[in-house]
């Protein structure tokens, strides 16, 4: 099987490529459209802000490339970010494979931003929670988030519920880093590879 992590200007690849050592999964990090069409399984992970982002993938075509891909895609944090339709975060129009705005967590008394840490997620769904407890716990770190739709998989409450988890046809998507997520994130990439 052949799985590519599309190259970016995106934070945090390294540690998506060890989780993938660990299952036994090789994989090829890349920018090249024949490669990421040719792949078997694809994750878009990222830190780092998406209006600089959505630009870098706009400059090399890949917001064009990754909404028009047919095999299973999982978007991990701010990969998750700009498969939405907007972020709030510098103004940013994202690519729309998910009809939902990513808006920045409100000030509120109690709560720091960004949402930093272990949190539990719930109300799960579909075939990448399989194997997952409810309320198991996640490790997060973002200032913005997805509002609960109907595409949404799993929840997570933190000022106020958002989507820690979506999925569309053959797109699925993380809010939380699963590659650092212990062994319940590891059954979630696992889940992914086994689609």
């Amino acid at each position: 099987m052949k799985t590519v992590i599309i190259k970016y200007n995106a934070g945090n690849v390294q540690s998506v490529m060890y989780a993938l050592e660990r299952l036994g999964a090789s994989y090829l990090l890349t920018d090249d459209e024949t490669e990421i069409r040719s792949a078997d399984k694809v994750i878009f992970p990222g830190v780092g802000e998406a209006s600089t982002a959505m630009a870098y993938l706009r400059e090399h075509g890949l917001d064009k490339l990754i909404p028009s891909l047919k095999q299973p895609v999982l978007g991990t944090c701010v990969g998750m970010q700009l498969m939405c339709r907007y972020s709030e975060e510098n103004n940013t129009t994202c690519m729309g494979i998910f009809d939902i705005d990513v808006r920045r967590f409100p000030q509120t008394p109690g709560y720091k931003v960004p949402h930093t840490g272990w949190n539990n997620i719930h109300t799960l769904k579909g075939s990448l929670t399989e194997g997952l407890a409810e309320n198991a716990y996640m490790y997060f770190v973002h200032s913005y988030a997805a509002d609960v739709c109907p595409e949404t998989t799993a929840v997570c409450d933190y000022v106020r519920p958002f989507s820690a988890m979506l999925h569309r046809d053959n797109f699925y998507a993380a809010q939380f880093h699963a590659e650092i997520s212990g062994n319940e994130g590891q059954q979630i990439l696992e889940n992914f590879l086994n689609l």
